[in-house]
Order: structure tokens, then sequence, then C-alpha cells
């Protein structure tokens, strides 16, 4: 019976010293908050991704938006995608987000809220030889800085629709990809895959490799949100902050923290509260803490009818006179009377130290309470939050189109300027109109300038066309939001394909199918899911005849074109 007794002594001292402490469970916590869309996970095509009303609001941490459980935006990528569309004035919007997280918590969000600090910080753990800070490390740090000016804000406004940290570095977006990936549902999305997934998936395994030695690598060096939030860190109304009057300069604080501080509560502080329990003199504490306890609780002295003061709680400790043991409120266990509000019973008026120890138990118990209530709150809105996102909110509102379907009268605003976009008497065509076009068979490839086996495929899509001339109308559309539309046309004026037989090369700039972008999100209504290039061909009475996820053959496309004229 002993011994049974000792092995559940042993589980419970070993769950005991290793329980979560309330920052990793705050971690945890906004993690499943804000990536509430589980099934996410687990489904087919874009029907993964939640496509709500939450995702017009953001999430204070970083957190991909095309990640398949993500339920809000990213920040980060809200500020790149307001600099694209603001022509170059001011977007107030976002920034005025950006600003109420920053003033309301600084770099708090680092410490607390951002799934990728938490991935972080559970990869530093895996046991290996660490790489410590040094100067070096901290003149490293303010490289976020530079992509934030460069990737985030420069490349955005001078290049329109490019999201140029989110598309060319973010490793989140790209979590997100391997995500899908993973999704043996989803195994039409590797044909979409060329040079820019890997450059980001050798970035992606370059931050797991690094973070498990380096402490937050990315956070501490390259995270652009990050180095917004720390701008606010001095006057954010949550965070630590140092009483100057009470520091000795011992530098147990610098020393304990594994970012590259300078002080505590500086630009570099992701405010964990981790410098607290080290501080001899206690002279470090949390901002905002006034709001939910006043003062007078805290640590204000009491006093005595003659003026004598009381040293406060915090101010007993760090004298060093306390002879007695030191009870969880701090004070001396020796100098606290127990008693409760009433008089004491030889009639005489309680002393201050009575009057303290009420002070002491009145704080303990509205605490309990605070904490009580906010984790219960906090439980029923994750719990609420999975439940909706799993089970009622809808992931994808667009209507499908699907083969033997008549396709939708839709409107393309913008057309390139190539040789397709000129009619028989040299007019420039603006739109393309479906509508406008029925009575041919219409050819729609999507595609865009980075995608490999979009570009490999064009120019057979180009053969086909001029082979079979007016007989078949021929339109590849430009992805949404992928690229910008001047490094579109840039692209179409430059690429070249050189004929292996005779040598001849032809600019894309002559080809004579119209390149369009897809401005009324026609991808999506003909029932596409994340999988480019994509090609969809509609008959002469605009029914929907053919449609290809992936890459298709000039051989196929032949066969199907012939069948839809034919038909």
């Amino acid at each position: 019976m002993g011994k049974i007794k000792s092995f559940f002594v042993k589980i419970g001292r070993w769950f005991k010293n290793h329980a979560p402490t309330r920052r990793r469970i705050i971690q945890i916590y906004t993690a499943l908050l804000f990536n509430a869309n589980i099934k996410g996970l687990f489904g087919k095509g874009d029907n993964i991704i939640y496509h709500g009303g939450t995702k017009n609001l953001c999430a204070p941490g970083l957190n991909c938006y095309s990640c398949p459980g993500a339920i809000a935006a990213c920040p980060l990528g809200a500020l790149q995608n307001s600099l694209m569309t603001s022509d170059r004035s001011t977007p107030y919007f976002i920034l005025g987000i950006l600003g109420v997280f920053g003033l309301l918590l600084g770099r708090t969000i680092c410490g607390f809220l951002c799934p990728m600090g938490l991935a972080q910080e559970l990869l530093y753990k895996i046991k290996t030889p660490k790489l410590k800070k040094s100067r070096y490390t901290r003149i490293l740090s303010y490289f976020k800085y530079v992509l934030l000016v460069v990737f985030v804000i420069a490349i955005p406004l001078i290049y329109n629709t490019v999201p140029a940290f989110c598309k060319y570095i973010c490793p989140a977006g790209t979590s997100a990809s391997v995500l899908q990936l993973a999704n043996g549902n989803n195994a039409d999305l590797y044909g979409m895959l060329g040079f820019l997934f890997s450059w980001k998936f050798m970035l992606l395994m370059a931050f797991i490799v690094l973070s498990v030695f380096i402490f937050r690598f990315f956070c501490r060096f390259i995270c652009p949100l990050g180095a917004i939030y720390g701008l606010f860190n001095k006057i954010a109304l949550i965070g630590v902050k140092l009483d100057e009057k009470k520091c000795i300069d011992c530098g147990l604080c610098v020393q304990t923290c594994k970012m590259d501080i300078r002080k505590v509560g500086d630009h570099e502080c992701i405010n964990c509260g981790e410098c607290l329990s080290v501080c001899p003199t206690q002279a470090i504490s949390w901002k905002g803490s006034k709001i939910f306890l006043p003062k007078s609780e805290i640590s204000s002295p009491v006093k005595e009818a003659e003026g004598q003061e009381v040293k406060p709680l915090s101010a007993v400790l760090a004298s060093g006179s306390c002879n007695g043991s030191v009870t969880t409120e701090n004070v001396c266990a020796a100098d606290v009377v127990q008693t409760d509000s009433a008089p004491v019973s030889n009639g005489a008026e309680q002393t201050p130290e009575a009057k303290h120890s009420v002070v002491v138990a009145k704080f303990k118990k509205r605490a309990f309470w605070l904490q009580f209530s906010a984790w219960a709150l906090a439980a029923a809105v994750l719990i609420s939050a999975l439940v909706y996102y799993n089970f009622f909110a809808p992931t994808d509102v667009t209507m499908v189109y699907k083969e033997g379907d008549r396709c939708p009268d839709f409107t393309l605003e913008r057309t390139f300027d190539t040789a397709g976009a000129y009619d028989k008497d040299g007019n420039r065509i603006e739109k393309f109109s479906m509508l406008e076009n029925r009575g041919t068979v219409t050819v729609l490839n999507y595609w865009y300038t980075d995608c490999g086996p979009c570009v490999a495929e064009l120019p057979g899509f180009n053969r086909v066309k001029e082979e079979l001339g007016g007989e078949v109308t021929m339109i590849a559309i430009h992805a949404k939001d992928m690229t910008s539309n001047a490094e579109i046309q840039r692209f179409l004026d430059e690429k070249s394909n050189i004929d292996s037989a005779t040598g001849e090369v032809t600019y894309w700039k002559n080809y004579s199918i119209m390149f369009a972008l897809d401005t009324s999100d026609t991808y999506k209504m003909l029932g596409g899911k994340s999988t480019y290039p994509m090609t969809v061909i509609i008959d002469k009475s605009g029914v929907i005849s053919f449609v290809q996820q992936g890459p298709l053959s000039e051989e196929l496309l032949r066969t199907k074109v012939q069948e839809a004229l034919n038909g």
C-alpha cells in the first residue's frame, strides 16, 4: 500500500514541477482562439479556409490570414495590403488598429499572445547547446527594423499589390501552406509549387533550426510586427516597469532575460515577467495593475492616529527586517495579526498591523474572484469559438459552378497591353465581358507570374489559339493580389520563348491570347481550389464543358477545344 501511495505522490510531484506557467497557458489559449477553425486542417481545397466576418478583424500577434485554422487577419499582412491599395495615402484604419494594440499592450503581445512566439519557445526547449546573447545579437536585433522599412512599407508603396514580407519571407504563411500540403485531401496543390515556395520552405526550415539553438530567433532578428510594437513599449498601458529609485543596478534582470534588452521595458522586452522574481529589491512590477486593484489595497501604508506610518508589504520584505517566515502575501508572518474587522476582544482598538492584515485578506479574496471570473470568461469564449467555427460557421460562401452548369455572366475590368488585347480594327479592349462573348468557345486559363507550371503551359495555349483564330476566345486570367499590375505588364513585355525546332523567339507581348486580371473573383466561382494553373472551357451555348485543376497538356487542350467546337 505504501508503494502505491509513494507512486502517486511522485506522479503528483512530477505534474506540480512540470505544470505550465500562466503565461504558457495564455499562449496556448490564444493560439487555439486565433486558429479556432480546426476543421480547416482536415478539409479539402479552398473550402478549408474560413472567409467569414471575423477575417476583417486583426489578431494581435503574427497569424497568417491563409492558415486553414485562422479566424482573423494578420496585422502585418493587413498593413501591407492597406499600403498597396492606399495609392500612397495614409491607411488610417490599420494604423489605428496597430496603434491601439501598441498603446494597450506593446510587446506584451509578443510575450503572451503571438502563436509564432509560442512555437519558437517550444522549439528552444529541445535540449541542445544554446547560443547565448551578446553584443553581436543585440546589434542584429535591429535588423527587423530594416525589414520593416523595406519589405513592409517601401516595397508595397512602390510596387502596388506586392506584400513583400508576406510573399517572400514570412514563415507563418509558409507554415499555413505546409499544413495544406500535409493534408492528404489536397494532393492537387503540388501542381502549383515553384521556386517561390521552395525559397520560403528553405527559410522556414532555417527559422525552425535556428530557433532550437537561439531563443526566439525570428522575434529577435526578423519580425517587423515586433519592431512596431517595440516602439510602443515604454508608453504601453500593460507591461513591466522599473522603479529606478529602488533599483540597485545589480544587473540580474538583464542577465536573466533571454532577449536583447538593455534594461527592463525597452523596445526589445517582450514583457514576459520572468525578471520580477529575480529582482532583490522588487524594483520591477507590472504596469496597469492599478486598473484592476486600487493602490491602497496593494501597498498603501496604514497610518496610526498619531501619524506614525506602517511600512507597506513590499517595503517590509525589501527592508530585510522580517524575522519570521514569509507568507504568500509577501509579509512577515510574525508581524501579521490574524483578525477581522471587528474590534479586539479586550475592547482596545485594532493596531495598524491588524488593520493591515484585514486589507491583505480583502485583497486576497478580491484577487481570487477576479482571477476566477477572468479564467471562467476566457474558457467560455474559447469553447464558444471552437463550437461555432467548427460546427456552424460557413467556410466558403461563394457559389461554385461546375461542369454542365451554365457559366455566369461576369466582367473582367482590366486587361493587359498585349497583341491579344486589340480587336481587328486595332482598338484596345479594356474589359472582357462573358455576356458579350456568347456564341464562341471560350477558354479561361488561371495563372500567376511566379507559378512555374502556369508559365510553362501558356506557350502551348497560344499555339492552339493561333491555329484556331477567331473560332475560340482565349483569356489568361492572372490571380488577384499576387503581384502588382505594373509587375505583370513588365513580365509580359520581357518574357519570351524560343522554339526548339526553328529557333524563333516569341515574346509574350505578341501573344494572341488576351491577358486579364481576375477583378471579379471568378476563380473561386468556377471551382478554383487554391491550385494553379486551372483551365475552364465554355462551349458556344455558355455551358461549362471542361474544368482542369493543375497543368494541362497542349494535346489535351486541343482535343477539348475541338469537342466544344463540334458540340
